[in-house]
């Protein structure tokens, strides 16, 4: 069986954006939803949007006021950021894979590649989220108990589980049908 290097399955995820964001205009009566991520502090840092496509789907994130280095950032199990970010629980895993891209038995459907905060603090994005819905089916973000985004103070190291040794959570927002 032939092996992806980190840059392989980097320049599929960027790929698989790129062919989505070209169709976004096409199915946009498709479900959607929505993220306001706030810290610690309970500030805002910006929204993450997901479009539902008909291979999954299209994320969308529009960041600010955060600290800038690399840092993880996760789709979690639980819908909820209070009483403190440790209430989402873990990673979105509706298929009960091992952590990290970098796993034979992974990754977690909520893993997704580190983000790269620049000094300004601000960041936008687009990530493709295969085989994952907004309300409907087995991984569907809406789910009974609902799903949050995090961001963790360090990067995730893509193969350690459960959690890819990501630190601190600094940031959380409840996914929300629009």
């Amino acid at each position: 069986m032939k092996k992806l290097n980190l840059k392989s399955i980097l320049a599929v995820i960027c790929g698989m954006a790129i062919i989505a964001a070209a169709g976004s205009s096409i199915g946009q009566d498709k479900a959607g939803a929505e993220a306001t991520l706030q810290g610690t502090d309970g500030r805002e840092h910006g929204t993450v949007n997901f479009t539902e496509g008909p291979h999954g789907l299209l994320l969308k994130a529009d960041l600010k006021d955060l600290p800038p280095g690399t840092h993880a950032f996760h789709l979690h199990a639980t819908g909820v950021c209070s009483p403190d970010f440790k209430a989402a629980g873990g990673h979105y895993n509706p298929t009960g894979k091992k952590h990290g891209f970098m796993s034979a038995d992974g990754p977690h459907a909520g893993d997704m590649p580190n983000i790269h905060v620049p000094e300004s603090g601000k960041l936008q994005f687009e990530l493709f989220l295969p085989d994952i819905t907004v309300s409907e089916g087995s991984a569907a973000l809406l789910d009974a108990d609902g799903t949050a985004v995090l961001l963790h103070k360090d990067p995730d190291d893509y193969k350690t589980d459960p959690a890819g040794a990501a630190g601190d959570r600094i940031a959380c927002g409840v996914v929300k049908a629009k």
